[in-house]
């Protein structure tokens, strides 16, 4: 359903409800190492997306409420409910002057790391938790005559979980920038104040407060270098807060609109926290590859909900086809149900936590295109650690103070008639942690042959096999999956 608003808050809006069922008849519904049970599961999925690009309200939003029934009474509760979201957008308040981002999400995840892993949130996995995230962001951005620019932004976010153990953090954002341009040509500078406070349920407050100064110098258009200084004050290892000095450095560089690359370090209370990111493309493949270490309240989340890691670099990719972000944004999606890839497949799950921790995370992508055929390559490398000393908190570091995790997923397509696509799906994870009982490892083959079996409707058949191998988690799994998706 497609309607256009001529003026005012909404400019082009795109409304697609639609209706779901599956059914997947699977060997082994409580992933057990032994004594395991077959079922059948029904999921009907009723939902919405709407995407509005209008002159001061752009947003996209995706909910779904789907009911899971097991045929032969597996689960304590004959039937589940489970609740899906993603939603982002701004709304500009005060032309060219006060805005809103905002943003949420609901989705199936850990508890655990070291817990049963699961790629079908239909199982009976006790490590399971449905976990809400939401984030409302005012701010205020504008220049004081020639001298400087300026923005100042408040932030809350809070996420929540439908289990005990680690099953709230609330964090408040506030900062503001002034940066300006100096006598001296190419030159630049920057002022910084930060303060964050994120409290646990499970565990205790913490405070973050820093201020920094900045250089910055243009060599060429193209490549730009910068340096900081400043202090810090938090209680990430104390009780009450401590000073620190700050420092750091970088640079950026856009050779091209195809490429760019930016790297940053910088000296913190904990050590040293750096940032890298590079992104090319040509006509037919994406790359990008991220490395970051900082703090995280939440590991391996970003805390900024997006249309999955496919789907960004579909997006990225088609940038030349349809400059239009709306018309870009139908086109991604078509081109992902047409050929039966899932654009937010999850290559390593993320796990609750109760006290804010050090994370050191890379990323690897990759989209190739053909005629007939597109691979996607996403690989993930992450380690943490407790970085509030303090707290009592019981979560994955209480018993292991490293969690490493990693993995990869291939998703490769391949358009069979204009109407039908046959797809493979290859995935592994692995969790470790200081102790060898502590390793876990996930593998996962699916494949699929999805088509239109109507103006409006598509269907699917799926071949799952799944083996979970270690000491704390070890099954087999086989199952089949039917689906028929009808979009209104």
């Amino acid at each position: 359903m497609l309607f256009m608003a001529s003026a005012g808050v909404y400019g082009q809006v795109t409304v697609m409800p639609s209706v779901s069922v599956s059914e997947t008849l699977t060997d082994n519904v409580r992933l057990a190492s032994d004594g395991q049970q077959s079922e059948q599961i029904t999921e009907i999925s009723a939902g919405v997306r709407i995407n509005i690009d209008g002159a001061t309200l752009k947003t996209f939003f995706d909910y779904s409420l789907t009911s899971v029934m097991y045929a032969q009474n597996s689960s304590p509760d004959s039937t589940q409910f489970q609740n899906g979201l993603n939603t982002f957008g701004t709304l500009e308040v005060v032309d060219g002057w006060a805005f809103v981002d905002f943003n949420g999400s609901i989705s199936q995840q850990a508890v655990s790391a070291f817990g049963t892993q699961s790629v079908d949130n239909a199982a009976i996995n006790a490590n399971k938790a449905e976990v809400a995230h939401y984030r409302l962001s005012p701010y205020v951005r504008g220049r004081l005559g020639d001298m400087a620019s300026y923005e100042a932004r408040y932030s809350r976010s809070v996420t929540n979980s439908d289990t005990a153990e680690g099953s709230g953090v609330s964090m408040v954002d506030g900062s503001v920038r002034l940066s300006g341009a100096s006598a001296f040509r190419n030159l630049g500078w920057s002022a910084d104040g930060n303060r964050q406070t994120v409290n646990y349920s499970a565990g205790r407050p913490t405070e973050n407060d820093r201020l920094s100064l900045g250089l910055s110098y243009s060599i060429t258009p193209q490549l730009r270098i910068f340096s900081n200084a400043g202090r810090e004050s938090n209680n990430y290892t104390s009780i009450e807060k401590k000073s620190y000095g700050t420092s750091g450095f970088g640079a950026s560089w856009f050779p091209s609109e195809l490429t760019s690359l930016s790297a940053s370090r910088d000296h913190r209370s904990f050590g040293e926290a750096h940032n890298l990111s590079f992104s090319h493309r040509t006509a037919r493949t994406m790359w990008r590859f991220t490395d970051s270490k900082d703090v995280s309240a939440t590991p391996s989340q970003t805390g900024i909900a997006s249309l999955g890691s496919i789907y960004d670099l579909l997006y990225s990719q088609f940038e030349s086809l349809e400059p239009n972000p709306t018309a870009r944004a139908r086109l991604v999606n078509a081109y992902l149900q047409a050929n039966g890839i899932s654009p937010n497949a999850i290559v390593v799950s993320s796990f609750l936590t109760a006290a804010v921790s050090l994370q050191r995370r890379q990323d690897f992508s990759l989209a190739l295109l053909g005629v007939r055929d597109t691979v996607t390559f996403i690989a993930t490398r992450s380690e943490g650690s407790r970085l509030d000393t303090v707290s009592t908190g019981v979560d994955d570091f209480s018993n292991s103070s490293l969690v490493r995790q990693r993995g990869f997923m291939v998703n490769y397509a391949h358009r069979l008639t204009p109407d039908y696509s046959l797809g493979v799906l290859v995935s592994q994870q692995n969790t470790s942690g200081v102790s060898s009982q502590q390793d876990i490892t996930l593998r996962s083959f699916n494949i699929n042959v999805t088509g239109r079996v109507g103006r409006k409707a598509t269907a699917s058949i799926a071949v799952r096999r799944v083996v979970s191998s270690g000491n704390t988690s070890s099954y087999i799994e086989t199952a089949v999956i039917g689906s028929l998706i009808v979009q209104f």
